[in-house]
């Protein structure tokens, strides 16, 4: 078939709901169309998501009426009816979330409680497997720092949580009354020769050197030796040329494994 006779795929918007960002991605026979970021640090009507889902839309120059499918991964549940409520009022679709009973996720979890598994964490496991197969090991740096590890038989094996770089920066602030809230940059050297340079070099190389370091054990276990390393997060491109452990950085890394999950679904 000639590809000016192809006929398009089908149209599926994806959503990640973070604790610090929502992502949308707008898909088309795997092809990213539109790529879109909302804050969701703080509490959204179902009109105010609504409005801005509109907006991007129309900013993006593509129709918001010829969507075949939504689905979203969220670890902010408050988000979710809001959420639900403006891509049926913008759509005219209500979108599946990954985690229900009506979404398979064709992965084993081995965890002693599989629902404890943030969707996101599993999306990711899903779209490294698919792409580097296993075992594969998945770093997240974003509002938290996780490690995700798929087995070498393919099954969701467990992983680590630790608290994002970001985070700690503002924990520090908080408790400690003469420690100034600053924000996370690379450093320009190692010492710092004031408050503020000490705090940015202490937490940058703190995080490089722990995420190494966690990098070297987890690659000690049996199976895992070869396992590569797959980066992605949003703090990821400001740390990754200082970790040469990591093989692979993939920036749209959840919304691969949700169209990889969208695709089955719809």
């Amino acid at each position: 078939m000639n590809n000016h006779n192809k006929i398009p795929g089908k149209k599926l918007l994806l959503v990640d709901i973070g604790n610090t960002q929502m992502v949308f991605g707008l898909y088309q026979d795997r092809e990213l169309l539109a790529h879109w970021r909302l804050s969701s640090e703080r509490q959204l009507t179902s009109d105010e998501l609504a409005w801005q889902l509109h907006g991007m839309f129309e900013q993006s120059g593509h129709a918001s009426d010829d969507i075949n499918g939504i689905l979203a991964a969220s670890v902010v549940p408050h988000l979710d009816a809001p959420l639900a409520a403006a891509c049926e009022h913008v759509c005219g679709l209500t979108p599946s979330f990954v985690g229900s009973t009506e979404v398979k996720i064709g992965m084993a979890i081995d965890y002693k409680n599989p629902r404890e598994v943030g969707s996101d964490r599993i999306v990711n496991a899903i779209a490294a497997r698919e792409k580097y197969g296993a075992p594969v090991i998945v770093l997240d740096c974003g509002t938290a720092t996780t490690f995700d590890i798929v087995s070498p038989g393919g099954r969701y094996a467990g992983g680590l949580i630790l608290p994002g770089i970001e985070v700690s920066l503002a924990a520090l602030s908080r408790r400690a009354a003469k420690l100034p809230e600053v924000s996370l940059e690379h450093p320009d050297t190692l010492i710092g020769r004031d408050t503020a340079s000490s705090i940015q070099a202490g937490s940058y190389w703190s995080a490089v050197d722990g995420i190494a370091g966690l990098i070297t054990r987890l690659r000690r276990e049996p199976g895992y030796e070869q396992a590569p390393i797959v980066a992605t997060g949003g703090l990821v491109s400001l740390l990754i040329n200082d970790i040469e452990s990591l093989d692979h950085h993939e920036p749209h890394l959840t919304l691969n494994g949700l169209l990889l999950l969208a695709e089955r679904h719809f």
